[in-house]
């Protein structure tokens, strides 16, 4: 019998944790079908314009391995608002608490959709899956990134991407101390175990980790546990002392340009601060 159809309706501008833990908590009760709000629809619904393009919000979600499928809803009607949706009807719709409505739960009730609230305490926490030594595939290269992963946003994605053709892809996360260390006081602007968290929700990463040494090569201990056959890095993160412990150790040095997916703009966490 076939996964139920679970749909997740949405602008999700401004990609956070909590909207995350939806989908997370959506996908385990079958295949997730955003029906993502065009821009058009945020600007009728929410009667403001929407901080991200839908482009880009589409390319985000996209990118979710809590995701199945992504439609994008260019028109909006609150009595039906569903009637856009070119596939097969849903099982089951899933909303928060604050997107609940009455005349939502009637209309899925009419159409003979299952109606399922997920309550705010359901969203709490952030679950991740016990770290393996072992690689996801026994024929790939073990690839490694390090960094901050501080204001989730495309361009993370998008090198993830492009690292996932190099082999399967292990990132490990900056603790806050050494951070705060590098960067100054005010740094990280998200806590360890939440950048964490929005790093092992994309697709193309097969596992994550929280560093435990310092300075620029504070993930020394957890190289020493992953083994891995290349260190990536974009042209920001390229720094002597990660050229210098490649070569020491026989690690690939890869190092790739800062471009981002075709139609979206470049992205900086530190874009964002006070955003």
């Amino acid at each position: 019998m076939s996964a139920p159809e679970i749909l997740v309706t949405g602008g999700f501008d401004d990609l956070r944790p909590r909207q995350v833990r939806l989908l997370q908590e959506a996908s385990r009760l079958g295949r997730v079908h955003v029906l993502l709000w065009s821009d058009n629809v945020i600007c009728a619904v929410e009667r403001r314009a929407p901080r991200f393009s839908e482009q880009e919000r589409w390319y985000l979600i996209q990118a979710l391995r809590y995701v199945d499928a992504v439609t994008l809803l260019k028109e909006f009607s609150a009595d039906d608002p569903l009637t856009l949706l070119e596939t097969s009807p849903a099982d089951v719709w899933v909303v928060d608490d604050g997107s609940d409505r009455p005349q939502w739960q009637e209309y899925s009730r009419s159409r003979g959709i299952e109606y399922r609230v997920i309550h705010e305490e359901e969203l709490q926490g952030f679950p991740l899956p016990e770290f393996r030594t072992e690689s996801a595939s026994s024929t790939r290269k073990r690839v490694i990134v390090t960094g901050c992963y501080d204001w989730f946003h495309s361009g993370h994605v998008r090198f993830f991407e492009e690292v996932a053709t190099l082999g399967d892809l292990y990132a490990v996360i900056g603790h806050d101390a050494n951070i705060r260390m590098l960067k100054g006081d005010g740094h990280p602007m998200f806590p360890q175990d939440v950048r964490r968290y929005m790093v092992n929700a994309v697709r193309y990463v097969s596992q994550t980790m929280i560093s435990k040494g310092e300075g620029w090569m504070d993930a020394a201990p957890q190289i020493a546990q992953i083994r891995p056959d290349i260190y990536a890095v974009n042209e920001d993160g390229d720094r002597a002392e990660k050229r210098a412990f490649c070569e020491a150790n026989g690690l690939q040095y890869v190092v790739l340009k800062r471009i981002p997916r075709a139609g979206l703009p470049p992205r900086q966490s530190t874009d964002f601060r006070g955003y």
